[in-house]
């Protein structure tokens, strides 16, 4: 989805535009008044991919059992299972449960979070044989847009080296995190830890003439770039970043759950910008996805290092390279993956915009939200 020489491209431009980042900032000019300091973000992730790859081997072990196979293969081609709920055998599930905690702490997320892990099918085309009596190979969902191979695990043992990009001739089963519901927990909690440093912006206020302006998206498409078939769909969100009312750099986070296919064009009519949070009458959007690896606690480190370093002189400053300077550098060829940005959004947008990475576009219109 994202061509990562862009990212490079992209890195550079930001050095060419004039950034308000006080490499040097004093508390007062950058820290809201009491807030403890935040160490930088550490530029290693736990890898999921290497826990995920463990429980294929285990996953791919247990259906060596007919009993297993005949009850778990059907359930798969029905749709994605829960691995922690599947009851495959004990040892399976015990690795089932240990994994499961790897990748919660590896993505920053609390245990509540519960189960990530499922078990779907590597491509639609792939049921037909399934279904025919094949014996599966087990994978690990790879979260590298550009892998050297793919390692199937066959049931009686062994492994097989795939193609990453040419469909395999044999059915492929893919243990992977389920992102859907872990973006749901890690931006909550990314929420919640920007919001205890006063970086979600001050309160927001309705204007005399009883609403505010914000900028809808009336459709989106991100470029295709043909990724490998063992990918799963990845989770868009966005961070938006401005000034808020009191004058500090704020952002707020929004997601396109909608927005997981490339090459296509989504209709969302969803508001992106909310400009009665800001003090000028402009923001920034920083789109970015979760294809598994996320460390969210990394990412609100992150995000607020950046943040607290900016200083308002009194115009309004680009936050874009800001949030993508801010990233350790391993989140450019892991997670999380950059994918495009806006620059100066105002109340005034209109029309189709591009990204500055080239990688997608937006159609926005002003829209004006009536208080009740």
């Amino acid at each position: 989805m994202r061509p990562r020489s862009l990212r490079l491209v992209v890195s550079s431009l930001g050095l060419a535009v004039t950034t308000l980042i006080a490499t040097t900032a004093t508390p007062a000019q950058a820290r809201p008044d009491g807030a403890p300091p935040i160490a930088p973000a550490p530029s290693a992730v736990a890898p999921v991919f290497s826990a995920t790859d463990r429980l294929a081997r285990e996953v791919a072990t247990a259906l060596a059992d007919p009993a297993v196979r005949d009850r778990i293969v059907p359930a798969v081609v029905a749709g994605p299972v829960d691995l922690m709920t599947a009851r495959l055998d004990s040892r399976a599930d015990r690795a089932t449960r240990t994994v499961n905690q790897a990748v919660l702490a590896a993505k920053g997320l609390p245990e509540t979070t519960g189960s990530v892990l499922r078990l779907r099918l590597g491509h639609r085309d792939m049921a037909a044989m399934l279904t025919g009596g094949t014996l599966p190979l087990v994978a690990a969902a790879s979260t590298d847009d550009a892998p050297a191979g793919v390692v199937g695990y066959q049931p009686a043992g062994g492994q097989v080296q795939l193609d990453p990009v040419r469909l395999p001739d044999r059915p492929v089963l893919v243990v992977e995190v389920d992102v859907a519901k872990a973006m749901g927990r890690g931006l909550a909690q990314v929420r919640r830890e920007l919001a205890a440093q006063g970086l979600t912006g001050a309160t927001a206020t309705m204007s005399a003439q009883s609403g505010y302006w914000a900028t809808k998206v009336n459709a989106i498409r991100l470029n295709d770039d043909k990724e490998p078939w063992i990918k799963g769909s990845a989770e868009i969100f966005n961070v938006v970043g401005g000034f808020g009312l009191d004058g500090k750099a704020t952002v707020n986070v929004v997601e396109m759950p909608y927005l997981d296919t490339d090459g296509t064009t989504y209709y969302p009519n969803q508001l992106l910008v909310h400009f009665n949070s800001y003090k000028y009458n402009l923001a920034d959007v920083v789109m970015w996805e979760d294809d598994g690896d996320t460390n969210y606690r990394d990412l609100a480190k992150a995000l607020i290092t950046a943040l607290l370093t900016v200083v308002d002189y009194g115009t309004y400053t680009p936050l874009v390279n800001a949030i993508i300077d801010a990233m350790p550098a391993s989140w450019w060829t892991d997670d999380p993956d950059y994918v495009d940005s806006w620059y100066t959004l105002s109340t005034g947008s209109s029309g189709r915009l591009n990204g500055a990475a080239g990688n997608g576009w937006m159609d926005v219109v002003p829209y004006w939200v009536q208080q009740l």
